[in-house]
């Protein structure tokens, strides 16, 4: 057994933030495990551009903000072990991982999780059919294309509205192939408007809400889908079907965050971010074990996950140190139209500002957010839309945590 401060586990946009921050913040003992050959994570499979407007004030591709913060690490000297699969975490923080070289054990005064998101399968899904081939999740087809020069189809419809399937909706055309469909079984889509706008209107390509897959056809390839209108309890209305002939359905039906040795471990976990619970540092309640990224809580944007990953660091390297203290904590809830508030429970007494992240239940004209605990508001901003496909941040300020003696809650109204 080897022993090190700081074990970050995923090498991707989180863990190198994670690993970076928590060296700039004085422990220099960090490491990091990841089973890919190269850091980055997804990103590397991500080559369009719209990364890093908001953390690097400049436009880049997924690999080049990777590589912003590989370099980072490297300047460093933060050890990577790459192809190193962790296969347990305890909550001693004992990791427990394999590679090559054989089984390791490290010995951790603070880990932090930051092992990403995987997609939501074909398996999950429970659309009719046989198993021919030609259906891809969306970011299967997104490797196999970027990464692996690959056509994987010509006719193509799309299952899903998230950012992936839509980002792949115009790297397909882009690529000659027609894509006949994006089907999308809510009555909103789960993407950002920005991509509704430049990778299905740009393009032509039709978008069709309350609309799902109820049939794939095809024994050995796939032949062509049955689509169909949903009603509000998200059940196939039979007169509304039709066939949409094509070789090739690509899911974007969600991301799910890859908690297996989270879980295992026994942290406590939301039912709804499928995520641990944290407070503002992103500490779980098992003191001395962080997680952040999109294993935490699904992100829409790469910028926001640095911003995260580096809090998760900090934390991280004060918990080393002895210097994050232990304070009081007072819940955080939703209300009145908002799904979720991240973190779960606030610290009293830090004397530090507070940033809240949260989604809506539906999409929203103009709204009003509030920030409350009893009676006292502690903060309100007001948006000219919010939808569940883009994450909402509200800051609290120092002076405003103070004598606070009841739950947080965060709430939304419509304004005219």
């Amino acid at each position: 057994m080897t022993e090190h401060d700081i074990v970050v586990i995923g090498g991707g946009p989180a863990g190198m933030a994670a690993a970076v921050a928590a060296f700039d913040n004085g422990v220099t003992d960090v490491v990091i495990l990841d089973r890919d050959e190269h850091l980055g994570g997804i990103l590397n499979q991500c080559i369009h551009n719209g990364f890093g407007l908001h953390k690097l004030g400049r436009e880049l591709t997924g690999p080049e903000y990777a590589a912003v913060y590989a370099e980072k690490v490297a300047e460093r000297g933060i050890r990577v072990y790459d192809k190193t699969m962790v296969t347990a975490v305890s909550k001693d923080r004992i990791v427990t991982a394999q590679n090559k070289d054989g089984m390791l054990e490290i010995k951790a005064k603070a880990v932090i999780l930051a092992m990403g998101c995987r997609e939501r399968p074909r398996g999950a899904l429970s659309i009719p059919g046989a198993r021919p081939a030609g259906v891809y999740s969306a970011g299967t087809a997104q490797k196999l294309v970027n990464c692996m020069g690959y056509a994987v189809g010509k006719k193509v419809v799309i299952l899903g509205s998230g950012d992936i399937g839509l980002i792949m909706a115009r790297r397909m055309s882009l690529q000659g192939a027609k894509v006949e469909a994006v089907c999308e079984i809510m009555p909103y889509s789960g993407g950002l408007t920005r991509n509704i706008v430049q990778c299905l209107e740009d393009f032509g390509i039709p978008l069709y809400l309350s609309t799902t897959v109820a049939e794939i056809h095809g024994k050995k390839r796939v032949e062509g889908v049955t689509i169909a209108q949903v009603d509000e309890n998200r059940r196939v209305i039979e007169s509304t079907k039709r066939y949409i002939p094509c070789d090739t359905l690509l899911l974007s039906c969600g991301l799910i965050p890859e908690n297996e040795l989270t879980s295992s471990a026994g942290i406590a976990m939301s039912g709804i971010t499928s995520g641990a619970l944290v407070d503002e540092y992103r500490q779980t309640e098992t003191a001395g074990i962080f997680a952040c990224g999109n294993v935490l809580q699904v992100h829409d944007l790469v910028d926001y996950v640095s911003d995260e990953a580096e809090l998760a660091g900090i934390g991280a390297a004060r918990f080393v140190k002895g210097t994050l203290g232990t304070f009081e904590t007072i819940e955080t809830k939703p209300e009145n139209g908002v799904r979720y508030v991240l973190p779960q429970r606030v610290s009293l007494g830090r004397n530090e500002d507070v940033s809240l992240f949260l989604r809506v239940v539906k999409p929203f004209g103009k709204v009003r957010f509030t920030v409350k605990s009893g009676d006292t508001v502690l903060a309100n901003a007001v948006r000219l839309k919010a939808a569940p496909g883009e994450m909402e941040k509200l800051t609290v300020r120092a002076e405003k945590m103070q004598n606070i003696t009841e739950p947080i809650t965060v709430c939304l109204e419509e304004v005219q």
